[in-house]
């Protein structure tokens, strides 16, 4: 049930409907006059495919790459309204013009013309409804008052079906207009003004935040030139959700299959059931097209929203469409020759497919938003609305491709006034019926085992309304901020001379020196084991640790593991065989028993020759899980059982500086330093992070003092002064590096690979530490 908090306004939800309204009117019409372009203006079905096909692909390349801008756009007026706007106002005059076509002027001439100004159209087309069409997910955060959003938004969408039909009653009777091209000219003026007004109401009435301090990428002609890869990278990853991928493609099968043949009723109804003559056919066409939407509009969203509200969405989905079904079977049967209106009877069983499909969709396409947030931390409204409508208008173009095609393939004569065989019509009726079921039974196979239900998506809203209820930044969690300063440590004098200056150097350069730093090899890596899909607590196949370990072995001297079971014990046996040193830990923790397994583990690790350095626990005393005293009891047990290994304990540097009996019980100091999380900006970086070290050493006693963790992200959050950036990630590294080999400080970078499980735990900063990436890339080369 919404809440008053997330229940949005009604007028909010008529002014996205109203966008809604032109979002569809222009297909619509556009679905009416393309008839004209065959039947009045001689196009033939070669040239028809081409015009249906080329600017839709168009259309469908320029989607993600708006989906980007809009993601990223920084404003006073927030990420979608400007484009909105623009768009709107783009396509209104664009259609305008295109058609303008004139019988005089020669079918090659009215094809090019025709086809470079649908280029434009879409053009527009793109720049509104891709940040449109995000607003709308945008609206709320609960999951039935999505689908209240999308139910009003379609039912007044859907008065764009009921209103076009209509245009070829006036299209061809000559009271109006002497002839259709006649028609659409005129026609598209009135078209293409209204539906660019109401395409801007949305800009100009539905509210939204400024996104000026907001953490977006530069959006520089670099970068959306880069974001190329960027949008390949999401697409690709997007397909990796298997809900979403369930929702694209049943959407792709529906749709596309329905309008591979939906102009087909205007051929079916004049040549089948009117022998050809247009004039008296009358109304019939636009009844059939205007009935359905009517039918659609005040009997199917109603009903679909009711249903997904008691049943859930995915079933209203899978009843619905068995539903439109039986309404194809009908309409093979009750298109009567003398009996036009009996293909009234089959048209309340036909709507229910196009009727409830967007409703339902655009409301779970919404649920899986969140969830990809829960996944990847990133809120990506634009990518995923600009890749499910790549999905439909990629689509779109095929079907069009194919109208043409099947029209060719029957034997339709596009010759103005022809008399059609008895084959051709024939031949549309069977495919009018056959594509769509079989693109419809192709969907619902499809939606059968869709998971996210309004259960899972309540507990993934709860998740992430708990994440944003954290603190903003991080750090807190990790190292307290400028803990270094309440230490003293900011009084040591560091020479930072020899680091390198990045000021006069371009990315280019600093990546240059990036790859020459990473092929010279470090000291040590964190490994990072988990692969996508997987979680801290699955087991890790052996097969896996050793192909990771493979990756990097070339890159580092030393490997170090943070847990010693569930496939994590393969590790050092994996980096031995690439001749790697290995600092293994044991993973403990409030859970005494599964503390026993990791000790254990590390003890018989290290009595079979695999570990060099063996570590009892990584930041306990930070998470709060053991005591001191508990921890210095592990740290003895197990000196007890490996006299000629060194064992140490790992935590954030600070811990060792406050507690001087941890100091004593372990052989070598062992410090996780995060400038980083202090909130250092990159320029003091190099200098704290040597701060850090410095004011350990002076505590450790004589002690070998190992940076055991240290690293900067490349993308998330803000920690106060320190920001995430690939840019930034390389002068950290190359610094670290470089001071690591100058002075002979041993450092483990953290990390090997990026790991999305560390979302769920870590917030959207938790994965993105990694060399490589969570797909085994290397990063920023």
């Amino acid at each position: 049930m919404s809440s008053a908090k997330n229940t949005v306004p009604f007028g909010q939800k008529v002014a996205f409907g109203l966008g809604m309204l032109a979002n569809q009117m222009f297909p619509a019409a556009l679905g009416i006059f393309m008839v004209v372009l065959v039947k009045d203006l001689g196009f033939e079905g070669w040239q028809w495919s081409l015009i249906y096909f080329l600017p839709r692909i168009f259309d469908s390349f320029t989607d993600p790459i708006m989906g980007f801008i809009s993601d990223n756009t920084k404003s006073k007026w927030g990420r979608r309204r400007q484009y909105v706007f623009i768009g709107a106002l783009i396509m209104g005059i664009a259609f305008v013009i295109m058609w303008q076509l004139y019988r005089d002027a020669g079918i090659d001439y009215n094809f090019m013309y025709f086809m470079l100004w649908s280029f434009v159209f879409y053009l527009g087309l793109t720049i509104f409804s891709v940040p449109y069409v995000a607003m709308g997910y945008e609206m709320s955060e609960d999951f039935h008052e999505r689908t209240n959003i999308m139910a009003v938004a379609q039912w007044i969408g859907q008065w764009a079906w009921v209103i076009a039909p209509w245009f070829w009653v006036i299209m061809y009777d000559p009271e109006w207009f002497p002839s259709a091209d006649v028609a659409t000219r005129s026609l598209a003026v009135w078209v293409g003004i209204a539906c660019m007004i109401l395409a801007m109401i949305p800009a100009l009435f539905i509210k939204s935040e400024s996104t000026l301090d907001k953490d977006y990428t530069p959006l520089t002609l670099s970068n959306i030139g880069g974001s190329l890869k960027e949008i390949f990278n999401g697409f690709v990853e997007a397909f990796k959700s298997a809900p979403f991928r369930k929702l694209c493609i049943s959407t792709f099968f529906i749709f596309n299959a329905f309008n591979t043949v939906a102009a087909f009723s205007f051929f079916i109804v004049v040549y089948y059931l009117f022998n050809g003559n247009a004039g008296n056919a009358g109304i019939w066409p636009t009844l059939f097209g205007s009935l359905g939407a009517l039918i659609t509009t005040f009997a199917v969203i109603p009903i679909v929203t009711w249903m997904s509200k008691r049943m859930e969405k995915k079933k209203a989905f899978l009843i619905s469409q068995g539903i439109s079904i039986f309404g194809y079977i009908l309409l093979w049967f009750l298109f009567v020759p003398g009996k036009p209106y009996m293909f009234i009877y089959a048209l309340p069983f036909f709507s229910f497919g196009i009727g409830s499909l967007f409703v339902l969709m655009m409301s779970m396409t919404a649920d899986v938003i969140d969830l990809d947030e829960l996944n990847t931390g990133k809120r990506r409204e634009g990518i995923f609305g600009a890749i499910y409508w790549w999905m439909v208008k990629f689509g779109f173009a095929i079907a069009g491709g194919l109208s043409g095609l099947i029209l060719t393939y029957v034997g339709f004569d596009s010759t103005p006034d022809a008399v059609q065989t008895e084959e051709a019509i024939t031949g549309l009726r069977i495919f009018f019926s056959a594509v769509p079921i079989i693109g419809t039974l192709i969907a619902i196979a499809v939606m059968w085992n869709y998971s996210v239900s309004e259960e899972r998506a309540n507990e993934i809203r709860a998740e992430l309304d708990k994440r944003k209820n954290k603190p903003k930044s991080t750090a807190t969690s990790y190292y307290q901020g400028a803990k270094l300063s309440l230490l003293g440590g900011l009084d040591f004098k560091i020479d930072t001379s020899n680091d390198i200056d990045f000021d006069s150097k371009s990315k280019a350069q600093i990546t240059s020196l990036f790859k020459d730093s990473l092929y010279k090899g470090l000291h040590g890596l964190c490994f990072s084991p988990y692969r996508e899909g997987q979680d801290i607590g699955d087991q890790l196949s052996e097969t896996q640790i050793v192909e990771r370990i493979n990756i990097i072995a070339s890159h580092t001297k030393w490997i170090r593991s943070f847990s010693c079971t569930d496939g994590n014990e393969f590790i050092p046996k994996a980096a031995r065989a690439r001749g790697l040193k290995t600092m293994v830990g044991a993973w403990i923790g409030h859970d005494k028993k599964r503390n026993e397994e990791e000790i254990s583990s590390l003890i018989e690790l290290a009595k079979s020759g695999l570990v060099d350095i063996a570590v009892i626990g990584n930041e306990v005393l930070m998470r709060n899980e053991l005591s001191e005293k508990e921890i210095i009891h592990y740290i003895q047990r197990v000196k007890l059982e490996l006299p000629n290994i060194p064992i140490g304990y790992v935590d954030a540097y600070y811990q060792y500086i406050e507690r001087p009996k941890l100091v004593d019980a372990c052989d070598l100091i062992l410090v996780n330093c995060y400038p980083f999380w202090e909130g250092s900006s990159i320029e003091d970086s190099s200098i704290y992070l040597r701060r850090m070290y410095a004011a350990t050493e002076k505590i450790a006693k004589g002690k070998k003092v190992i940076i055991t963790e240290t690293g900067w992200p490349d993308q998330g959050t803000h920690s106060s002064g320190a920001i995430p950036s690939p840019e930034n990630t390389m002068k950290y590294f190359l610094n670290t590096q470089k001071w690591s080999r100058d002075e002979n400080i041993p450092i483990f970078y953290f990390s090997s690979f990026d790991e999305s499980w560390k979302i769920r735990h870590e917030g959207d900063l938790g994965a993105r530490w990694g060399i490589w990436d969570k797909d085994e890339k290397l990063k920023f080369i």
